[in-house]
């Protein structure tokens, strides 16, 4: 049996929202989908404005011009992370700064940010792990508290909750991404979350060029600054529609899943752990991580036996190109332990039961064991 790491779920609704578009010979890149995926990502996470991109890169490089960082800046940021997020200061000449992370949430260490804060620090960018809430709330007062932009990155996360809220809510902007593997998917895609109208303005111009269509979302056709081509084309957001229709659903599904990987996996060995997530937050697992000191060893077991698996994440602040450039003399324990040892292993809506007991008991053979 072969088990990818993931399988994107499409319906026949997905089907038929992407042949309206099709059908319809007409703005296939600024059509109606564009204003109505917006609209509905707004009203689900409880915001005042979504703006969405042609892929969570292109939000993340958006949502660093419109609010306003630079040159002289520095951006504090997790290691743990895809590189899109470090990279994200770069695209506009400020600087990344690594921050360690902690060993509940695998997000953003508010002790280890405080240490990382000089007067040049004009921003803080955390990420929500695999799908789990980060210490969003404290990160959220200790920004307010010391006059800093929050950008929640929730590429990972998207509908998981911290408290009552859902993240992407709770600073000043955030990034989601409809990547393929995401929790809802348009194949490539992303978006700003946003608080305020003037930023919303600006990000609609930065997507197109400068400039807008007549009677979009409020923006003065006299407001005109330099953009890039970042549109989503119209096709991928009536399949964002059709998928965040059911998100419930495929959230429901990955949490089905994870249970079931904690049942078979929990405390059973001492060299492998399945951490769970902090009881105040709501998980919706864009991936299950295990950590374990035979990593390699397990990685290479499974894919001998048609089952894949992938290191998320590497730390970014160890690769070539950030040792050579950037500069950053950080020693990150945390993040780096935790690299060493982390395997994500499959998970997606449309998993069955017999492709998850495969990986079970093929991890559970590693170890020696041969029932649950």
């Amino acid at each position: 049996m072969k088990v990818p790491l993931f399988r994107i779920q499409s319906t026949r609704a997905d089907m038929e929202a992407a042949k309206a578009v099709l059908k319809r010979g007409t703005e296939w890149a600024e059509g109606p989908e564009i204003e109505a995926f917006e609209k509905e990502l707004a009203d689900y996470l409880k915001v005042p404005d979504v703006v969405v991109f042609n892929s969570g890169t292109s939000a993340l490089h958006a949502a660093m011009l419109t609010y306003g960082i630079g040159p002289g800046d520095e951006v504090i940021v997790p290691s743990f992370t895809f590189i899109a997020t470090a990279n994200a200061p770069l695209f506009v000449g400020a600087k990344p700064v690594f921050a360690d992370i902690e060993g509940c949430t695998y997000g953003l260490d508010p002790e280890s940010v405080k240490e990382k804060i000089t007067d040049k620090t004009k921003a803080i960018i955390p990420i929500h792990y695999a799908g789990g809430p980060c210490r969003i709330r404290e990160l959220r007062t200790f920004a307010a508290d010391h006059d800093l932009l929050l950008i929640e990155d929730v590429a990972e996360a998207f509908g998981a909750r911290s408290g009552v809220r859902r993240v992407g809510s709770y600073g000043d902007a955030a990034i989601l991404s409809f990547c393929q593997n995401k929790i809802i998917t348009t194949g490539e895609g992303g978006a700003v979350v946003t608080q305020d109208e003037g930023a919303a303005i600006n990000l609609r111009l930065l997507r197109s060029h400068g400039w807008t269509p007549p009677n979009t979302m409020g923006v003065p056709q006299d407001h005109v600054i330099l953009g890039y081509n970042w549109r989503m084309p119209s096709i991928c957001a009536a399949i964002g529609l059709s998928q965040l229709a059911r998100v419930g659903d495929l959230i429901k599904k990955r949490r089905t899943l994870a249970n079931r990987y904690y049942d078979a996996l929990r405390g059973k060995f001492s060299e492998l752990m399945a951490p769970e997530p902090p009881l105040s937050s709501y998980h919706v697992y864009q991936m299950f991580p295990i950590f374990t000191r035979d990593r390699d060893e397990l990685m290479k077991f499974l894919a001998d036996r048609g089952i894949a698996t992938k290191v998320y994440f590497p730390p970014v602040h160890l690769t070539t190109f950030y040792r050579g450039r950037v500069m950053d003399t950080s020693i990150l324990p945390i993040t780096e332990r935790i690299a060493r040892e982390v395997l994500c292993l499959p998970i997606y809506p449309g998993m069955t039961r017999k492709e998850q007991d495969y990986v079970i008991l093929n991890i559970l053979e590693f170890y020696g064991r041969t029932t649950p």
